[in-house]
This record gives structure tokens, C-alpha cells and sequence, in this order.
């Protein structure tokens, strides 16, 4: 990881010992657009942004560069900002969506005008079956020829309100993905040239198990839903959970391993999954989340009505329900977190979450999904 360390008020390209690569564009305008820019323009590439949002793009691009501290420190140099994701395509060879997931088949319709053979799209942050959703997405914009990847978001980050990004981690290890097993492993030279420390998954059923967010971040906030909404100060991590209440986290992970392994494959244990991240050792995931340098930082929201629960759970949970039932799985925690978010947020997940035909995947069996997934 290039790390620069310079006076903040200094515009300054990447280093001159770093060859310039092709464009790279980003989507997205929040915490891990911002960070992952900061990162590919310090490694020499010419970044480009797509913020479908008008003032937004205005303000960044005004600024034309990325401040960012902590981890990363220093101006990184934006190249173009634009509310059209057709220029951003016809632009960029290689895309990356760092903007919500429940996004995702939104901004490829955006996208797909531009989009042909030789583009790659990786997602900053799948979720469960991102790339799937995707993938789908494209084929019914009759765009062919694509290459769709996932992994998780890499940065731990949040804006400041100087618009400076503060980089408070950033994850040593995860894992990747394509729809099918022969496409990742054609995809994996795509990120080796943005990335090290990342393996393929077995599927993206493993990759999306295989996600402490999704696991932590719904239930997490149900079991704090009071204190979130009165908006009490607490670290979402390290106090989110009590020596006792950690078996709510443990169940949820057993029903995340049962599912992952129906479907050909496992997970990564929680506990190993935070040393993995961020070199976290605990005698248990309890302990483990209490040491991760990061989270003694990371405050819980102030609301409920937060991506932690809508994402998490349109995203991975719901998949997840949808999976566990085709293969005659109960799955009784993933179900009671879906129905306390729906009746909290008003919202029925069930339907306007990630289903299986929104991947793709509706009309076939668990066995045919293997058997798809696998090929």
C-alpha cells in the first residue's frame, strides 16, 4: 500500500518511481469512492468519478483532488468528475462501483450505454451475489462481453466535514469473486494490478458469507436499536455486544455456515476473519472485535434507518433466506433479523431486497445453482 505523508495543503501527483495506467473510473461519492480514489490515484493511475448527484460532483469537482488522512495521507489528484455514467464509461476500461449495494442494477442500467467488450466492472463491496445482480442487470440490457468481479470494501473510512477522508483502516486480506468459478479465475490479474492480499472464493456464496459487516452490522444494531435511536454514544463494536449476548453473533454465524455449505463451501470464522482483516487476535470473536485498532474508533449511528440494517439485510440476509430455504435449511436468526428490520423500517425486504431472480438464480434449484455457480 503506497502511503504518502506530506502537507496536506500541497497538491502532488503520485510518485514519479509508479508508471501512469490507464484511466480507472469509480462510482460512487461517499466513504469508499473517496478512500478507494485516494488509493488508485496514489498509485499512479488517472481516476476518474461518476456521483450521480449534481451538487455533489460540483463540490468534488471544484476541489479536483482527494484529501485524505490517517492511513493514507496526502492530495491525490482527480482527473474528471461527471454525473454521466455513459462518459465515465466510454472513458474507463475498468470500473469500480463503490456506491451503495442495493444500487447496483440502478447504476449498471446508467452504465450499460457505454459499457462493450473489454470493460471490467469490480465491485467495491458485493455483499451477497453483487456480481450476480450485475451481471444479470447487463445481459438484460443486451450488453455482452463485460467482466464482473466483486470484493469487499478494503478501506475503513469516513468523511470528515472539511471533505477530507479520514482512512482509519484498511484490510490486509479478502476474498473475490466472479458469477461462476472459470470466470474468477480469468478475472484474477484484474485486481492483482490495483491489490494485494486477495484470494478467489470458492463461489459467491463464500464471498458473501464471508463479510463481518453482514454478519455484525444488522444484528448489532437490533440488539442496540434503543440506544441507536436515542442517540447515545457507544462503540458500535467493542460495546455493541456483552459476554453473554455474543451467542446472538455466534448463532447468526452457524446459520451463515450451514447455508455456505449447501451450496459447496464455507466460510472464514469470524474471529480468524478480524485477524485476517486487520491482525486481530482474541480468544473468541468477542475478544477479537475489542481489538481491532480501528474499532475503538467507530461510533455507532444515530439512527436506525441506516445502511447497516438496509444494506445488510436487502442485500446479504435476504439472499441468504432465499438460499437456506432452497436447500430445506432453517434459519431461524437471519429470519428474525429480516422481520424486525422490516417492521422497524417499515419495509418489506422480502420484496424489494436481493432475491434470487434479481441475481439471476429464480426458477432454479439449490442443486442448479451449485452446479451454475461451480462452472
Amino acid at each position: 500500500m503506497v502511503t504518502l505523508r506530506l502537507d496536506p495543503d500541497r497538491l502532488v501527483r503520485a510518485p514519479l518511481s509508479r508508471p501512469r495506467y490507464d484511466s480507472v473510473g469509480i462510482v460512487g461519492g461517499g466513504n469508499a469512492a473517496h478512500s478507494l480514489a485516494a488509493h488508485l490515484s496514489a498509485l499512479g493511475h488517472a481516476v476518474h468519478l461518476f456521483v450521480r448527484d449534481e451538487a455533489k460532483a460540483r463540490a468534488i469537482r471544484s476541489r479536483g483532488h482527494v484529501l485524505a488522512t490517517g492511513k493514507l495521507e496526502g492530495a491525490y489528484p482527480l482527473e474528471n468528475v461527471t454525473t454521466s455514467g455513459v462518459e465515465l464509461a466510454r472513458s474507463c476500461r475498468t470500473l469500480f462501483l463503490a456506491t451503495t449495494t442495493d444500487a447496483y442494477a440502478e447504476v449498471a442500467q446508467a452504465l450499460a450505454p457505454g459499457l462493450g467488450e473489454g470493460h471490467e466492472l469490480i465491485l467495491f463491496s458485493g455483499k451477497l451475489g453483487g456480481c450476480l445482480v450485475v451481471d444479470h442487470a447487463l445481459k438484460q440490457q443486451g450488453v455482452a462481453g463485460v467482466e464482473v468481479l466483486e470484493t469487499d470494501a478494503l478501506f475503513a473510512s469516513r468523511l470528515q466535514q472539511d471533505a477530507s477522508i479520514w482512512v482509519r483502516g484498511i484490510k490486509k486480506w479478502n476474498l473475490y469473486t466472479a458469477p461462476t468459478r472459470s470466470r474468477t479465475r480469468r478475472c484474477g490479474p484484474i485486481l492483482e494490478r490495483y491489490f494485494s492480499g486477495l484470494e478467489p472464493a470458492d463461489n459467491p456464496v463464500q464471498r458473501g458469507v464471508t463479510d463481518f459487516g453482514a454478519l455484525s452490522h444488522p444484528l448489532t444494531m437490533l440488539v442496540n436499536m434503543n440506544r441507536i435511536d436515542r442517540e447515545e454514544s457507544f462503540l458500535f463494536y467493542c460495546e455493541g455486544f456483552t459476554e453473554r449476548t455474543v451467542v446472538l453473533l455466534e448463532q447468526m454465524e452457524s446459520e451463515f455456515r450451514a447455508v455456505a455449505r449447501a451450496y459447496g463451501t464455507d466460510l472464514v470464522p469470524a474471529e480468524e476473519l478480524l485477524n485476517r482483516y486487520y491482525g486481530s487476535r482474541g480468544n473468541g470473536v468477542l475478544e477479537a472485535m475489542r481489538n481491532v485498532p480501528n474499532y475503538r474508533t467507530s461510533y455507532a449511528p444515530t439512527t436506525v434507518d441506516h445502511r447497516y440494517l438496509r444494506e445488510d439485510v436487502g442485500c446479504t440476509l435476504v439472499p441468504l433466506q432465499a438460499l437456506g430455504r432452497l436447500a430445506a435449511l432453517s434459519t431461524p436468526m437471519i429470519d428474525s433479523v429480516i422481520n424486525l428490520a422490516a417492521v422497524l423500517l417499515g419495509e418489506d425486504f422480502s420484496a424489494t431486497g436481493r432475491t434470487l431472480a434479481r441475481m439471476g438464480l429464480g426458477g432454479l434449484s439449490a442443486g442448479e445453482i451449485r452446479e451454475y455457480l461451480g462452472s
